[in-house]
């Protein structure tokens, strides 16, 4: 019976002594959170609310139930957003922007207070489209593509400077993609035809203006050329014409013997001309 009893005390004892334990280690498991690598964290005490300090990496403890821990993210991240935007001659351009942002770790109490944790979310996208629809209307359509750099240069100092009034650090920010819209394009491909055709009509000018040269080139050798043949007759007589005469009509002669397929008749009709016995 003494046994019994003293077996009964020891199992009760160690259920105790589990328990205790079983406690202490959810109470101390519940004290204690860890800050990752590229981390920062924010506590928030449930009597003076926000803490100001903000906590680096590594183990801490905490006051269980009375203060919270709240991780903060400090490593750049890449944000893409796109935005339509009116240009200053009245043409709708699609851009397209990608950023690399961060918080600023010394303000991240402000930051959790202001935003929360999803602070870049709420920003960006906003700021971005309001910068790029303020610098684009300072820009003709065309100007985007001649003056890029400096369009680019324009929202990345606007966009720095917008992001910091929110605590947030902009490492890059950069214009990925520009496309217009469709009545801008097919405005372009009509202005390029249009000077395609200005080019070719100027060649057809061109053309004429060398061909009515030529023309009076031309006119002028053959009246220059009929005026000595005119002087020649006038001063020789009609022997430079004969004597053309005669040397054209050896060159007709001369080509003519050349030719099989030509028969020459006597200009009497003392010919005979052969014919076939058989018929």
């Amino acid at each position: 019976m003494g046994s019994s009893q003293a077996a009964a005390s020891f199992l009760t004892n160690i259920a105790r002594a589990a328990f205790s334990v079983g406690i202490g280690a959810t109470v101390l498991n519940a004290s204690l959170y860890t800050v990752d690598g590229g981390q920062r964290a924010v506590l928030f005490d449930r009597f003076r609310g926000v803490i100001e300090d903000t906590v680096g990496e590594g183990t801490h403890f905490l006051i269980p139930w009375l203060q919270k821990p709240f991780i903060f993210d400090i490593r750049t991240r890449p944000h893409t957003f796109s935005s339509v935007s009116g240009t200053k001659d009245l043409q709708m351009v699609n851009l397209t922007l990608r950023v690399l942002s961060r918080p600023e770790v010394n303000r991240l109490p402000d930051i959790f207070k202001t935003l929360g944790l999803e602070y870049d979310e709420k920003v960006l996208p906003s700021i971005g489209n309001e910068v790029l629809k303020a610098v684009v209307a300072q820009f003709n359509a065309d100007q985007l593509l001649t003056e890029r750099p400096h369009v680019s240069a324009l929202v990345r100092e606007s966009l720095i400077r917008r992001a910091k009034d929110f605590n947030i650090v902009l490492d890059d920010v950069a214009i990925t993609h520009l496309s217009y819209g469709a009545e801008f394009s097919k405005a372009v491909e009509q202005k390029q035809v249009a000077q395609q055709e200005a080019e070719r009509s100027k060649f057809v000018v061109a053309k004429a203006e060398q061909e009515r040269r030529a023309a009076i080139i031309r006119a002028e050798g053959e009246s220059e050329s009929a005026k000595l043949i005119s002087d020649a007759t006038a001063a020789a007589g009609m022997g430079l014409i004969e004597l053309r005469k005669i040397e054209a009509a050896k060159e007709n002669a001369t080509s003519m013997c050349r030719n099989g397929n030509v028969v020459y008749l006597p200009s009497n009709n003392n010919m005979l001309l052969g014919v076939n016995p058989g018929r």
